[in-house]
Order: C-alpha cells, then structure tokens, then sequence
C-alpha cells in the first residue's frame, strides 16, 4: 500500500498542528467489520499532512488492523495516534502508550458474578438465532453479543433489524444497570449485535488524556479536537466524546457521509 509508505511532517510542523481528527471505525469509516475503502485511506492521508489524524474505537486493535488496514501494513503506520479499546490501548506515530486493565480495576469475583449474570440472562433469550462468543473479554472492558460475535455479516445484518424491533440490547443494558448499580460500569451500546461494558470513566474520551498528552512531548496543544462518529446520541458508544467540551463534534451517518465531511474540511485547510 503506497499510502504506509508516505512521509508526514512532524506533529508539531504539521501546517494545522493545533487541529487532530479523531474517527471511530465502524459506520463511520467502514461498514461494520468489513475493509476501509481506498478513497478514504487517500482522503485521510492528504489530511494528515495537513493536521494529525487518529481513530478511537471500542475493538481491539487486531480487529481494527483487518478493517483499517492489510497483513502486510501494520495499521499504526497509517494513523498518527491509534486508540483501542477507547484508548485504553493506545499507539502514537507506531509505539505503544501505557495502557489500563479492566480485570486489574473490577477484581476476578466481581468480574465473574457479573460474566456468570450476563451469560445465564443470553441463555435465556428468545431471538431468532445464536453463534459463539456472547462475551468478548478485552484489555479495557467486555464486549457482550447476545447473537454471538461469530455471526456472519448477514446475520449481523438481520439481528439489527430485530434487535432494533424488540430492543434487545436496550433492555439486557437496563438490566445489568438494574442488577449490579455498585459496579461503577457504564454500558454503551455501538455497533450492530453488541455493547461495551466497562469502568465508568474509561467511554472514548479516555483518549483524550493521551492527545492532551501531546503538550508535554513536543510542546502541540491541540486546541481542535475533531470527532467523528455515528453513534453520536445520548446512549451511544460515540456520545461522551462527541459532547465532551474539549472536541468539534461531527455526526455521520455512515462512511459515505464522513468522506463527504471530510471533503469540505480539507477545502478550508487549503
């Protein structure tokens, strides 16, 4: 990919140095779980010479190198800062920040109680077909699936459209709010057949410790802090950082929607 092989000004030479965009993946740089398409990767790389450009995302950063990415170009080569997990697994120009972990924080008794709970109520819901991997366990938080994470893109497709019906997600989330209100979790639902639990506190705008990070590695305050996503609602996993004071927010509706976003930003960089 000849985009890996570009070379970016230094963060602080860059002509907007003040200005980084920040993107979460899934609708809003791709189709859930599927590839970015190479229009945007050229889009964000004539970006990135002109300010810093980064993405936030829920997944792990395997998930998001195969959506963002190619086997043979590591992901952390195309973006300046690369936060997965909300950041709670972070990268700057390819190395890796200190990271936090969501087992370390909750304790092993707490953490089973509440896998035990979440796995009994899934075994007990009555939607149209299961898969494999209702609980996916990450560095940072848990991702629940009450279809599974193992369901094909069809299915995933299909469970939306019921999930949204029947607000599976919506109540399984009222539930676990109503079951463990000590926890001191927040649930955040994104995606298609899923939602995140983890420390209230740790939402995508834990990130913006490592931006704000920047001012004592190279003397860059970003005083522009662009955010794009879809899910920006009260509830949504892209809502804390898109309403956070300390960012633009920008709603999109879908990759097509941000490229076209992103087309009228790079007119004023100009």
């Amino acid at each position: 990919m000849a985009l890996a092989a570009s070379v970016y000004p230094p963060l602080d030479k860059r002509p907007f140095k003040n200005t980084v965009l920040l993107f979460d993946v899934d609708d809003t740089l791709t189709k859930p779980r599927q590839l970015v398409r190479p229009e945007m990767l050229q889009l964000l790389s004539e970006l990135r010479h002109k300010c810093a450009v980064g993405f936030v995302g829920g997944s792990n950063l395997v998930k998001q190198q195969e959506q963002l990415a190619t086997p043979d170009v590591n992901v952390t080569s195309l973006f300046d800062f690369c936060f997965a997990e909300n950041g709670l697994t972070a990268y700057r120009l390819g190395q890796e920040l200190a990271s936090q972990s969501f087992i370390g924080w909750i304790g092993e008794e707490k953490y089973k109680k509440l896998v035990k709970w979440i796995l009994h109520y899934i075994a007990d819901l009555d939607i149209p077909i299961q898969r494999g991997t209702f609980v996916e366990f990450r560095n940072g938080m848990i991702n629940v699936s009450p279809i599974g994470r193992n369901a094909s893109t069809e299915e995933r497709n299909e469970y939306q459209k019921f999930d949204l019906a029947n607000n599976i997600r919506t109540t399984m989330v009222a539930k676990l709010k109503e079951t463990f209100p000590d926890f001191g979790l927040t649930y955040s639902i994104g995606g298609q057949i899923s939602f995140d639990v983890f420390p209230t506190g740790w939402d995508k705008t834990y990130c913006l410790r490592h931006i704000e990070g920047e001012k004592d590695r190279t003397g860059v305050v970003y005083d522009k802090i662009h955010f794009f996503g879809d899910k920006a609602y009260e509830g949504g996993n892209d809502w804390e950082i898109y309403s956070d004071e300390r960012t633009i927010g920008h709603k999109v509706k879908n990759p097509e929607d941000t490229y076209a976003q992103l087309q009228e930003l790079l007119k004023s960089f100009q």
